[in-house]
């Protein structure tokens, strides 16, 4: 596959804040990058600065083959952008947003009403055609916005924290709807700070942290970084408040992460390290209720790449009020 898109020594500052840090990278036709790091790590200053709404310092961004700096109008032609928060209008029903989004692009008159019908067809939304954007829900708002950068055919797709604020339910279906566009061979563009997302969504990945990128790579290549490591996982019926304070000292213990009531200890020695682990849960009057031995994860690779605790990666951005 070709590159659509190339993205050279990247750099954005704000006041004191390097933003983004000299990145490059290159996005191949037809599949899903995906951008993933946790909030403030670059994310959506890459995709403005790709896009033509933020200046960057120094770099390039061609865009099937247009320089976004040069020639922004072209590239606008090629690319549908769908922003964190949505830009269409809450006054406006369904498909009167896609009708002026396709004003907005240049569709000719006669294909308007055929591409927004189709469209609202394809996204589940017909039956709320003529409901005010702002009466709709979260997640059909969104599906909303995708229609909406779609409504030219555009080859490329940029995706900004898709699924950020939706229920499990919504967030799923948004997620098929990613899928069903890479069949048809649209180009994406995925920023996100939910690993399982972009493991289950992206051919590859590039790990940002603090405007630098750590790896870009295939999902099954980054979790071979950490293949000589293995994962003892502990389920506990409760946490006991300071629990993790009292195992740096178990000789083999690597990284030590803790969920809600799930312990993981990352360990060449899992053998040799379990009793002591016991022990010390003994001790602490924690019942475990499961103990299993585990392969790496993509989040174990992100936290041995990143050195990053993954309670950071599952903070939300507070949800801002767009123009709906």
């Amino acid at each position: 596959m070709s590159d659509i898109i190339q993205v050279k020594e990247l750099t954005k500052i704000y006041g004191d804040n390097l933003a983004v840090d000299h990145i490059s990278f290159d996005v191949k036709q037809g599949e899903v990058f995906g951008f993933l790091g946790p909030n403030g790590a670059g994310k959506t200053t890459t995709i403005r600065m790709m896009v033509g709404l933020t200046q960057p310092q120094s770099g390039t961004a061609i865009i099937d083959d247009h320089d976004v700096l040069k020639d922004s109008v072209e590239v606008k032609k090629t690319i549908g952008l769908v922003p964190e928060t949505s830009n269409l209008y809450g006054e406006l029903t369904a498909f009167k947003n896609l009708i002026y989004q396709a004003e907005l692009y240049e569709v000719s008159k006669k294909e308007r009403d055929i591409r927004a019908l189709n469209l609202l067809e394809e996204f589940g939304l017909k039956e709320h055609q003529e409901k005010p954007f702002q009466a709709l829900s979260r997640g059909l708002k969104r599906r909303l916005t995708i229609a909406a950068a779609l409504v030219h055919n555009p080859k490329i797709l940029f995706l900004d924290e898709p699924t950020t604020g939706l229920d499990v339910m919504s967030a799923r279906g948004l997620r098929m709807l990613v899928r069903d566009l890479k069949k048809k061979g649209i180009t994406i563009f995925l920023t996100t700070h939910y690993i399982p997302e972009a493991e289950n969504l992206c051919d590859r990945i590039a790990v940002i942290v603090k405007g630098r990128i750590r790896v870009i790579d295939t999902p099954e290549n980054i979790k071979a970084q950490v293949k000589e490591t293995e994962v003892l996982e502990i389920g506990l019926d409760h946490m006991p408040e300071g629990l993790k304070d009292h195992f740096p000292s178990i000789e083999g213990v690597e990284k030590i992460l803790i969920h809600e009531n799930r312990m993981r200890f990352h360990t060449q020695k899992v053998d040799q390290i379990t009793p002591a682990v016991i022990q010390i849960l003994d001790k602490r009057g924690a019942k475990i209720k499961t103990i299993n031995t585990l392969s790496p994860t993509l989040e174990d690779a992100f936290v041995k790449i990143t050195g990053l605790d993954l309670e950071l990666m599952r903070i939300d951005k507070p949800m801002k009020m767009g123009p709906e």
